[in-house]
């Protein structure tokens, strides 16, 4: 790490990493705001756990222990501004590490699985998609409201908050950014 005070850490979803449109284009907004980046890629969890509480439950557990793993050597403390970005199972994984290490973040939810909301304990911002097959919109909303946080639903959008049409997707990613920006100037000033 570098000299920098604002660190983010990204936490993928299973079968959705870094370098997929959410998160890269995430990363290159964090970087081009003075974060330094952090991923935590995930290997040889659980597959096909969709449904599967017991496979999904178990991919979590092998997730968490990665991360604790990956993380070690990352000292939290010199940073004055941190940020968790994370993804599908990814929130759950953020939000339990950052409650074993007492961090407090800023916190961009992409897509959270239900299970995440049991453990989360800071701010931040969710985006879902109203055909999300892992978790019912009306539920994730309903949640959210509960932990007073806010929540962006993306139409139709799926769990990679995709419709199918292209330039739809477009559209909605640029929108999805430019919150992602101004919540990123917002817990980076």
């Amino acid at each position: 790490m570098g000299e920098n005070t604002k660190l983010a850490v990204f936490f993928p979803g299973i079968g959705y990493h870094v370098d997929k449109p959410l998160l890269y284009y995430t990363k290159k907004l964090a970087v081009a705001a003075g974060f330094d980046t952090v991923d935590v890629p995930y290997k040889n969890t659980q597959k096909n756990v969709k449904g599967n509480n017991q496979k999904m439950m178990e991919a979590y557990r092998e997730a968490l222990q990665q991360a604790e793993i990956l993380l070690q050597d990352i000292r939290f403390e010199q940073y004055k501004k941190l940020l968790f970005v994370s993804k599908s199972m990814g929130t759950a994984v953020a939000c339990s590490y950052q409650r074993a290490h007492g961090l407090r973040s800023g916190n961009i939810y992409f897509t959270p699985v239900v299970q995440t909301f049991s453990v989360v304990v800071e701010e931040g911002i969710v985006f879902h998609g109203s055909a999300d097959p892992w978790a019912r919109c009306e539920m994730i909303e309903e949640l959210c409201r509960e932990k007073k946080i806010p929540i962006y639903i993306t139409e139709n959008g799926n769990h990679s908050l995709e419709t199918g049409d292209v330039e739809t997707d477009l559209a909605n990613l640029q929108t999805i950014m430019e919150k992602v920006k101004l919540y990123m100037k917002m817990i980076g000033e």
